[in-house]
């Protein structure tokens, strides 16, 4: 095994986020259904600008919780890119329906408008595109109008994007609904957790409910002593009071460690621009990346040998996101093979993920840039 120098990704935290937690376990109590969940909720909300949010255990079940809540099951499409973590797929299949994978375009790595609409069918009932590694899918206000033209839904899956912007506007407020994920490796974390937000009463109320055993909470379960009654099938995908209290923590922070990820960004692109060969992340004055990620493409040169080289270096990196559909499920399940998306087959060939977090030090990242400056002379000499 190889020990490396510089992780991938490290998470941040200080002494608040301790105390937020050792306070909720200090009190011996509401260790589940506690009040810092709802406070938790109404701070993401508010800061993403919707109405109302339900936290989950994870961005996983928050995604197939809000699948159940807008109805979608057996024989209807839900349309996926391929380029994704692998539960953007599963999701559909979770509630019987079928993921529908569509091309991504080559800047932000979002999905392709052009082809999502080459794939609308009479079973299509959602649109549901990822915002990349913090960066804004480039074209979801395209995608909003075709979901709109079509009478779809428009679910994002903004799991790594939590802070990114288009102009003003917030990934997570273009959609009927959108999920963030507080998995470890995202910008603020919560060590495994998830949340949809939305501005449906309706939808919100489905989740409360989804989220929690079909239970209607008329009264607190465990404070009450009164019969309560159960109005739907529902499953426990509850976040516990410890997480939230730690996420209440981690949102306070999250404008110092959105800041701290873009100067090491900004960083990266002085020293690596001037290297040929590399396609940096994009950013443009209106597009807010907040860098969950920091993800280059290599144009002309093998990215799995450079990836070997860094490794050598004690570089950990890794490739986000291999295609979904070629992953041996998929291709069992429903027969796919290569040359079935060109374009996202393509990108991922190219793409290597660099160690990014709040922390990285300048010389870290000159070293990083070295190396991958040594690697390119060595391929050309």
């Amino acid at each position: 095994r190889i020990m490396y120098k510089i992780p991938l990704f490290k998470i941040y935290w200080d002494e608040e986020d301790i105390e937020a937690v050792t306070k909720v376990i200090k009190r011996g109590g509401y260790w589940a259904a506690g009040p810092e969940i709802e406070e938790f909720e109404k701070k993401v909300a508010e800061y993403v600008g919707r109405k109302y949010a339900v936290a989950f255990n994870s961005g996983t079940s928050a995604l197939h919780a809000v699948l159940l809540a807008y109805g979608i099951g057996q024989g209807d499409e839900v349309i996926v890119p391929s380029f994704t973590f692998i539960s953007t797929a599963n999701a559909p299949l979770f509630v019987g329906a079928k993921p529908v994978f569509a091309e991504i375009e080559e800047k932000t790595y979002g999905l392709d408008p052009e082809d999502v609409k080459e794939r609308i069918t009479n079973k299509t009932k959602a649109i549901m595109p990822i915002h990349y590694g913090g960066s804004p899918c480039l074209h979801i206000k395209d995608l909003k109008e075709i979901a709109q033209d079509h009478g779809l839904l428009l679910i994002e899956d903004a799991a790594e994007s939590l802070g990114a912007r288009i102009g003003s506007e917030m990934v997570g407020s273009f959609g009927d609904a959108a999920m963030f994920s507080f998995c470890q490796n995202k910008v603020i974390t919560t060590g495994e957790g998830g949340i949809i937000v939305t501005d449906s009463k309706e939808i919100y109320e489905k989740l409360k409910l989804i989220c929690s055993h079909g239970r209607l909470e008329t009264a607190g379960y465990f404070t009450s002593s009164g019969q309560v009654d159960y109005i739907t099938l529902g499953y426990n995908f509850r976040m516990p009071t410890m997480i939230a209290a730690l996420g209440l923590s981690q949102m306070e922070k999250i404008d110092d460690i959105v800041k701290m990820r873009r100067k090491r960004a900004k960083y990266y692109n002085s020293l690596l621009q001037k290297i040929g060969g590399i396609t940096l992340p994009f950013e443009t004055e209106y597009l807010y990346h907040v860098y969950q990620m920091y993800t280059i493409r290599l144009d002309g040169y093998d990215r799995d040998k450079l990836r070997e080289h860094l490794a050598r270096k004690g570089i950990f990196t890794k490739v986000y996101f291999d295609p979904v559909h070629l992953t041996r499920f998929y291709r069992e399940k429903f027969g796919y093979k290569e040359g079935t998306l060109p374009m996202t087959e393509e990108i991922s060939k190219k793409v290597l993920t660099l160690p990014m977090y709040a922390t990285l030090k300048k010389e870290e990242i000159d070293y990083i840039a070295k190396s991958i400056k040594e690697f390119i002379e060595g391929e050309n000499a």
